[in-house]
This record gives structure tokens, sequence and C-alpha cells, in this order.
């Protein structure tokens, strides 16, 4: 003996679901006529439904908005994932608001999420000596990746590279790159 189509018992449960709650156009939406609703509220007609195992209905898979919510997920995880190692490398809630859009409490919340110590005061000036270690170190890295001095993103991470070889924080070595881009070293 063969068991009821899983489908068709889904979306029998979805079109009930949708008319408990007044969602009668939702129930259109999916292809019901007035009278097949009407149908779902007699308890025989609504078992002759739920036990066939006929195939009645169909599924449809819109490729377009499937690849669009995938293409999306794997955008916020990225984001996520960026947004971590900003902070982890010392990025000011000022940069991490200029490229994500959080607010200060936003970012104060993922601080503590992360388990990173509260900042208290500006960050440090670099020394002369990280100064000119930065700028070697810049120099090579900026030609390899084929950097522009304009596209802010790409100047984002080489900072964020540069802060974990350093190991000094990405808002001093980000606000040096801004202040040498301004005058035109970069």
């Amino acid at each position: 003996m063969t068991t009821p189509h899983p489908i068709n018992q889904a979306v029998i449960a979805q079109a009930l679901q949708d008319l408990r709650s007044g969602q009668l156009r939702r129930c259109k939406a999916m292809g019901f006529a007035i009278e097949d609703l009407a149908a779902l509220k007699e308890p025989m007609l609504l078992s002759a439904l739920l036990h066939t195992r006929v195939l009645w209905c169909t599924v449809q898979i819109n490729r377009n908005v499937l690849q669009r919510i995938l293409k999306q997920a794997g955008e916020v995880e990225h984001e996520t994932a960026m947004i971590d190692r900003m902070l982890r490398l010392g990025a000011s809630t000022e940069m991490v608001a200029s490229f994500h859009g959080l607010t200060h409490q936003e970012i104060a919340l993922r601080r503590d999420v992360l388990g990173l110590p509260k900042r208290k005061g500006r960050r440090p000036v670099l020394t002369e000596e990280q100064d000119t270690l930065l700028w070697h170190r810049l120099q090579p890295h900026v030609r390899t990746a084929g950097v522009s001095a304009g596209n802010e993103s790409a100047m984002l991470e080489v900072s964020l590279d540069l802060a974990e070889d350093l190991l000094l924080p990405a808002s001093v070595i980000w606000s040096t790159l801004q202040a040498w881009i301004a005058e035109g070293l970069i």
C-alpha cells in the first residue's frame, strides 16, 4: 500500500492555515478556486484530498528568485565576516558605520558578542618607525593587488591586511592611509 503524497498534504496544510488567518488571496494565488476552498471545509472531501496517492498539485521552482536569495545569503555571510574582521583588527566605530551602515549601538553589541574589550580614549598615533614600516609594506601590497587609492573597499582590504601583518589597529592604519591619499602620496 502506498502512502499519500506529501506535496498534496503540504499544500492542504498551507491552504487551511491561510484560510484560518483570512488569507484568501494566498489560497487563490496557489491555484485554488472558490469551489475548491469550499470543499476544504467538508471533512470527507478534505480527507479524500489529503489521503489520495495521486499528485494533484505541482511545485515549480522560480530559479531567478532562488538564485537571488542564495546570492544574498552569501553576501550577508561575507558582510558579517567582514564586520567581525574589522572589529577584531581594531577598526573604529566610524569605519564600520561608514562601510556597513551600522549604528553605534549595533557596533557596540557586535563588539560584546565577539568578546572584544571596550575601548577608552583615542587610538594611538603611529611612531616614526611604524609609519616607515607601514609605508614600505604598503607599496608592494598596493602594486601587487593593483589597488587604486580611489577604491575605498579595496583600500579597506589593504588596511585590514596591513593591520593583521603589523599588529596595529586598523583604524590607525586607515587614518594614515587616508592622510597619504589626501596628500597625493598614494
